[in-house]
């Protein structure tokens, strides 16, 4: 992905993870090193695909997600909990 996720990228952002969603394997790695900022309803998006795979028996890996999402995932960790971070 590349370019901020807010309010104005909104439905791209819901289309993207839709194709997310169907790529095949077990894992699902997606790129957010160019992704220099995402909202509280863009981070809350990738819980539910991350959940979503989770059901299916997948994960979602985020790879280099922006320090806005980081600070979304320290202020509510417990809602956050469906999102797996690259070390």
């Amino acid at each position: 992905m590349s370019g901020s996720c807010d309010l104005d990228t909104r439905q791209a952002l819901s289309s993207a993870l839709g194709v997310v969603a169907d790529m095949p394997g077990a894992v699902v790695h997606l790129d957010l090193s160019t992704v220099p900022f995402c909202d509280a309803a863009s981070v809350a998006a990738l819980v539910r695909a991350s959940a979503a795979l989770s059901g299916q028996g997948r994960r979602l890996l985020l790879h280099d997600p922006p320090y806005s999402l980081r600070k979304v995932v320290e202020m509510f960790p417990e809602e956050c909990a469906a999102l797996e971070v690259a070390a």
